[in-house]
């Protein structure tokens, strides 16, 4: 290794053992093996399908076929999936389908749901499905049934939210909790952050939510400005008890506690919630105050277990349970419907049509509505971090995309900024609008209506586009000189054609909100499945923190012990220099 002495090396043993070096190895190593996907049939087919269609437009089809609405759309309970407005007729479908088939996607995904070792590298299954199943009472992991253990800490939930909520749980002074601080970053903030705004109207009101993620220190003064510390429960959210942001943000709110509480018993204070109970140990939450996770749950699928604790505080485990329900309807539906029915599967396999015949790079969440404002957020970790590979199970490298930059904004924002690119751009995106029926203020159903009227606008813009002769002809009646008419024209032109799905909830509640969110998490799984990568892990993730210590360390130090790469090494210079002078 260049950048490091043998001190205070990372070994590149360990780094090919831990697995983040497998695109190094397999470019070595098994560089001209071909992943089976480009290979299939299915997939030939579906290359000559795209020069096919391409060029055709998906107004045509509408006024070739009236029901096309009623064939390409789908409804499952409360949500309703309109996917008519991309780049497929029936005979695209058929195509999909059979290479998810040949891929034997029904045998993964029966994996998935039965303990398979779906997490590849890491050697284990991935069982959040697990935790929204209340009618289950046995599934193996090894030789243990996981059931009871998930069944019990549900049952621990409950009870600690219930003496919250009526405030039998008292702080160091005898007060109630007021305030709930969760303090985690990734699966374990992104997650609550996301559900107990989009499920706040069931809220209660006594009751105040915050969230501490970033290790800069004005995040947590931000926090702390709002909240009392007598009246305020913390939340430690980490799965190894040993995230360097969330341990450290948990360990100056701890130095915070003990100089503001008149006593050092801060233990009505901190709850944590970790697979790691010996280190919240040592940190100092007691044993009975800590909720139990497991290693085959990942981060960004960690909302159905005790991270959701927050959110359980919140809305009441009677909601809580009922957000689970409504995920488990949806992992029914994903695991028994046949694909030509299936809304996760539909969706997962447009974006596989989109990604690999078309090029597409990105994917927009276009919600319209306020409740959802971090959905996207949520689903960048889910399908970036899932996703986000470029070898298969077995380290060969992929010649083919995988993963999309997923992005957006709420829908009428959006429309006063970012969208004259997806109208008049030169990029194919796809989008997604997300819209509710109704609004959750009986009075407020006049803004429901524009919002529902702005997102179909949209879509239908996005696909109908407007020719140059009916931008002119628009032009002229308005009172513009022939000349002036066709040179406003080509700017006014709008060349449509452009994909879109509509996801329309019927309201938001738990029960959707839990259906909406396992809807992206099958067509996350999906995806990877087809691609033959592993959606569970993240080496990624990892190099920069092993990589972090190093640096910090030499940013601290009276003298630089490491070597850098000659970037790395001058910005150190200049931090150290900032910070000397300060």
């Amino acid at each position: 290794m260049a950048f490091f002495e043998k001190n205070r090396a990372i070994s590149w043993q360990s780094l090919q053992k831990s697995g983040i070096l497998v695109s190094i190895l397999s470019s070595k190593n098994i560089k001209n093996m071909t992943p089976t996907l480009t290979t299939l049939s299915e997939w030939d087919i579906l290359q000559d399908h795209k020069k096919t269609i391409s060029h055709q437009r998906m107004q045509d089809w509408f006024l070739d076929n009236p029901h096309r609405f009623e064939k390409f759309s789908l409804k499952f309970n409360e949500l309703m999936l309109d996917y008519s407005k991309n780049y497929i007729t029936g005979q695209t479908l058929s195509h999909l389908i059979a290479l998810a088939n040949a891929v034997h996607l029904p045998q993964k995904i029966e994996q998935l749901f039965t303990g398979g070792e779906v997490n590849s590298t890491e050697k284990r299954p991935a069982l959040h499905t697990a935790l929204r199943d209340r009618q289950q009472t046995s599934l193996l992991v090894g030789q243990t049934n996981v059931m009871p253990d998930i069944h019990a800490t549900l049952d621990h939930m409950r009870e600690f939210s219930d003496k919250i909520r009526n405030q039998t749980w008292r702080g160091a002074t005898g007060k109630p909790i007021q305030d709930i601080v969760n303090i985690g970053i990734g699966g374990s903030h992104l997650g609550p952050l996301m559900t107990t705004r989009a499920l706040s109207e069931f809220a209660m009101p006594e009751l105040n939510c915050h969230f501490i993620s970033n290790i800069d220190s004005a995040h947590i003064h931000e926090v702390l400005t709002l909240i009392d510390p007598e009246t305020t429960l913390f939340i430690i959210s980490s799965k190894s008890f040993s995230t360097l942001e969330t341990i450290t943000n948990a360990a100056t709110i701890k130095a915070w506690l003990q100089t503001k509480l008149p006593t050092s018993n801060l233990e009505h204070h901190m709850v944590a919630i970790t697979a790691a109970k010996e280190k919240a140990i040592a940190f100092g939450i007691p044993e009975q105050q800590i909720f139990n996770l497991w290693n085959w749950v990942g981060g960004r699928y960690s909302i159905w277990s005790a991270i959701g604790l927050p959110l359980a505080i919140m809305i009441g485990m009677d909601h809580f349970t009922n957000f689970l329900d409504g995920a488990y309807a949806m992992d029914q539906h994903f695991r028994h419907s046949e694909f030509a029915h299936n809304m996760p599967v539909i969706m997962a396999l447009l974006d596989i049509w989109y990604s690999n015949f078309f090029d597409v790079k990105a994917h927009a969440i276009i919600p319209y509505s306020h409740a959802l404002t971090y959905f996207r957020a949520h689903l960048q970790q889910l399908d970036m971090e899932s996703n986000g590979k470029h070898v298969a199970h077995h380290g060969e490298a992929l010649p083919y995309q995988t993963g999309a930059i997923i992005w957006g904004e709420q829908g009428c924002n959006g429309q006063h900024a970012f969208h004259q690119l997806f109208h008049q751009g030169q990029h194919i995106i796809p989008i997604d609008f997300i819209l509710v029926g109704k609004s959750q203020h009986a009075f407020d159903q006049q803004h429901q209506d524009i919002l529902v009227a702005s997102g179909l606008s949209q879509a239908q813009a996005l696909m109908c586009g407007k020719s140059f002769l009916d931008a002119k002809q628009e032009l002229l009646q308005e009172g513009y000189s022939a000349e002036e008419a066709d040179f406003l024209a080509k700017h006014k032109s709008v060349p449509g054609n452009r994909p879109s799905n509509i996801l329309f909830l019927d309201q938001i509640t738990p029960y959707n909100v839990g259906a909406l969110i396992a809807l992206y998490e099958h067509k996350t799984f999906v995806q990877g499945a087809i691609w033959n990568i592993n959606s569970f892990d993240q080496w990624g993730v990892e190099l920069g923190k092993q990589l972090l210590p190093y640096i910090l360390a030499d940013l601290r130090d009276t003298e630089i012990k490491s070597h850098h790469d000659a970037s790395t090494q001058g910005l150190i210079n200049h931090y150290r220099a900032i910070r000397k002078n300060s």
